[in-house]
């Protein structure tokens, strides 16, 4: 007997739809590898009719009062907690995650981020009016850019959602908004919670595949491309983008180098880097995956590191013993066992190592040591519960291996000497340092890297002037 699948709908000019040409895709559940929905897959009909809703909506929203947009935000922010439970439901289906730390984990930050936007919309200012030339007076405005497309990601799917709608509508823009064709389930959902708060067209959701997302992208109605993504998908979206200067916002894979050196507290530093590493099963672009220890201790820590490893458990989401769930998809479980898989003779596997269960997409949280610089698994972005251990020597090596890749997203230091740390922070090429601790994000601090890690800032104001544009208004004194 066949259960029925779940329908998802596109949300477009404040209506729930079909895609045009009525074609969909399956929706898996990856804690238990079995269907549970149906999602659209949209073609081009379907981003036309998602584009014009945003750019006929525009010009109202473009114009409402920074008071106006702080209202709404509120309001959704009030709404997502409210209804915090279907969320926590829609995403545990979507991704397989604990349904406690999804609840204790994603919601609050959310809607916190989403709050800290509605102040951001009535904190928007420029440099004073002035004469800088004899009888003209300068005045500069902050405006929207226009209609964003928006694309995010698969890993945190209704967090990542929140991260691109919610700058982008409190400065002024409208929204068309994409999930991963993987996890279309809770941004689906936050559609019907923003539905009735913003005027239509204001906010649109297309579900659809990579096809869906470059169709957006090459628009010619967005002013803006954001897209959360793997360095491959960036690098298309830019190349896209150029063919009409659309403005980039770009937040990039990651391989975050954990420096630990010799006068670290061990015990403490194992605990929270494990918990970095394996939070998500490692599917975070800021994740402690690639860890430098001093060789002191190295043989020390490793041990720590594999006991942490090994004490650590994945399983199904209302287990509550459980760190993290199963990894997103078929392609994805595939991606992390063949870097196990094809690890080099001198590399160790301290633990892990292994898929877990025989339904769903579980793996062992994993610790590999003996690594060089230029392997392959340093050298990458795994996005597993996978953290490899490499020894230096003293603080010249470890700054030269920890920048020697093409990522620079986030870092973390361990020391207790305050100098050391100061210097660290500065040589370490990422877009942020974290010292004896990582991962940790505040909506009023930027998220966003360098290098191959993409441009642009998520969070903060520096992520909310990314949707507004500057225009330099000059007025003569004479009347």
């Amino acid at each position: 007997m066949s259960t029925e699948l779940r329908r998802l709908r596109n949300y477009i000019d404040g209506e729930f739809r079909d895609a045009a040409d009525g074609r969909t895709t399956e929706v898996v559940n990856p804690a238990t590898g079995e269907a549970y929905a149906t999602a659209p897959l949209s073609g081009r009909a379907d981003v036309d009719a998602a584009m014009e809703a945003a750019a006929r909506a525009f010009p109202g929203w473009r114009d409402t009062t920074p008071a106006e947009r702080q209202k709404a935000l509120l309001k959704i922010a009030d709404a997502f907690e409210e209804r915090a439970e279907e969320l926590i439901a829609a995403e545990v289906e979507n991704t397989g995650k604990p349904v406690g730390l999804t609840r204790s984990e994603e919601i609050p930050p959310m809607v916190d981020q989403i709050r800290f936007f509605a102040g951001a919309a009535r904190m928007l200012e420029g440099r004073s009016a002035g004469e800088y030339m004899d009888g003209m007076t300068s005045i500069i405005r902050r405006e929207p850019v226009g209609v964003c497309a928006q694309v995010a990601p698969w890993n945190y799917p209704m967090m990542m959602a929140v991260w691109k709608f919610a700058p982008a509508i409190a400065a002024g823009n409208t929204v068309v908004l994409k999930p991963s064709d993987t996890t279309p389930a809770s941004t689906v959902l936050i559609a019907d919670i923003i539905g009735s708060i913003l005027p239509k067209g204001v906010f649109n959701v297309l579900c659809g595949d990579r096809d869906t997302g470059r169709m957006m992208v090459e628009h010619d109605v967005p002013a803006m491309a954001s897209i959360t993504g793997s360095v491959r998908a960036g690098m298309s979206v830019a190349e896209s983008a150029s063919k009409d200067l659309k403005r980039v916002h770009l937040e990039l894979g990651g391989k975050a180098p954990v420096v630990v050196f010799e006068d670290t507290d061990i015990a403490k530093a194992v605990e929270d880097i494990s918990v970095a590493g394996f939070f998500n099963a490692g599917q975070d672009c800021t994740a402690a995956t690639r860890v430098l220890v001093q060789e002191s201790i190295h043989d020390e820590f490793v041990a720590a590191l594999a006991k942490a490893a090994s004490e650590t458990k994945t399983g199904q989401p209302d287990d509550e013993d459980v760190l993290f769930g199963p990894l997103n998809n078929p392609n994805q479980l595939k991606q992390v066992s063949g870097f196990i898989e094809r690890l080099p003779a001198h590399a160790k596997v301290e633990a892990g190592g292994q898929q877990v269960g025989d339904k769903g997409y579980f793996y062992a949280p994993t610790v590999v040591s003996g690594l060089k610089q230029d392997d392959e698994i340093i050298q990458n972005e795994v996005f597993g519960p996978v953290i490899t251990v490499q020894s230096f020597t003293d603080e010249d090596q470890a700054v030269e291996w920890a920048n020697g890749v093409e990522y620079a997203l986030a870092s973390s230091v361990w020391t207790k000497d305050h100098g050391r740390a100061m210097r660290m922070s500065k040589k370490l090429d990422f877009g942020c340092v974290w010292i004896n601790t990582h991962i940790p994000l505040v909506a009023e601090m930027p998220h966003g890297g360098f290098k191959k890690s993409g441009y642009g800032k998520d969070l903060s104001a520096y992520g909310f002037e990314d949707y507004t544009r500057i225009k330099h208004v000059m007025t003569s004194l004479d009347g």
